[in-house]
């Protein structure tokens, strides 16, 4: 809702944009990421190299 002087953004789905929702599974000593999208990061053993080319995914823009 607009009130005066305010200018709306666009959702994310309106603008036709793809929500990137990375989560980290484990699987035993291994940690791999996957999101929303489809992508899906190699397993590492380092928690912190997982959790940073998730954080790297979220912010690629969409292909197009």
């Amino acid at each position: 809702m607009q009130t005066e002087g305010e200018v709306e953004e666009p959702s994310a789905e309106r603008a036709g944009l793809v929500v990137h929702q990375v989560t980290l599974s484990e699987r035993g000593p291994f940690v791999a990421p996957r999101c929303s999208c489809g992508w899906y990061g190699p397993a590492r053993r380092s928690r912190p190299l997982a959790r940073d080319e998730a954080a790297a995914h979220e912010t690629t823009p969409p292909d197009g």
